[in-house]
């Protein structure tokens, strides 16, 4: 529902927002850079998209109110790994705000030292292109200079009305 404000803006009621927004499927992501001393950290992300390509842009965003905020307003690089159905339990790992997400991980050093995570659908290793205020979130435009994949992946691992979602597989 929306109303008017006394400025004549229209408000929206942020839980139907959320609950319209939960209804657009994305795909999840994690995104990975280094912190001011050159230690790993990532973030679980469903915000990814692609910009254009030529040149190869693509973008993402994070709330101001994340753990790692800081490390990606002043990274000059980042990977974005895209997940497959397989990858719920890593998923789940950087969606909680902790130092530690990296332990005992498998992980090679990426585009800028960045971490790359192996085994993913698709890895894109960028340089940041442009930030943007995104709101409660900052958006970020990395131009991707090295990719990885895409691999066969058996179901993307979709987000959608809150909770994670698949693919059924093809009947056909």
């Amino acid at each position: 529902m929306s109303a008017r404000a006394d400025d004549g803006a229209t408000t929206i009621d942020p839980l139907m927002l959320r609950r319209a927004f939960g209804c657009f499927a994305t795909g999840v992501t994690i995104v990975t850079t280094l912190d001011a001393h050159e230690e790993p950290v990532g973030v679980t992300a469903s915000s990814f998209n692609t910009v254009s390509l030529a040149p190869p842009l693509v973008l993402w965003s994070l709330a101001r109110s994340a753990h790692s905020f800081e490390s990606f307003v002043t990274a000059n690089h980042f990977a974005v790994h895209v997940l497959d159905a397989a990858h719920r339990g890593l998923s789940e790992r950087f969606s909680r705000a902790s130092t530690n997400k990296f332990g005992e991980l498998a992980w090679a050093s990426g585009t800028g030292g960045v971490p790359v995570l192996p085994g993913m659908a698709a890895t894109f290793e960028c340089a940041v292109e442009h930030r943007y205020n995104g709101g409660d979130h900052l958006i970020l435009v990395g131009r991707v200079l090295r990719l990885s994949g895409p691999a066969e992946a058996e179901r993307p691992l979709l987000f959608h009305r809150g909770r994670y979602a698949a693919l059924a597989k093809d009947e056909a």
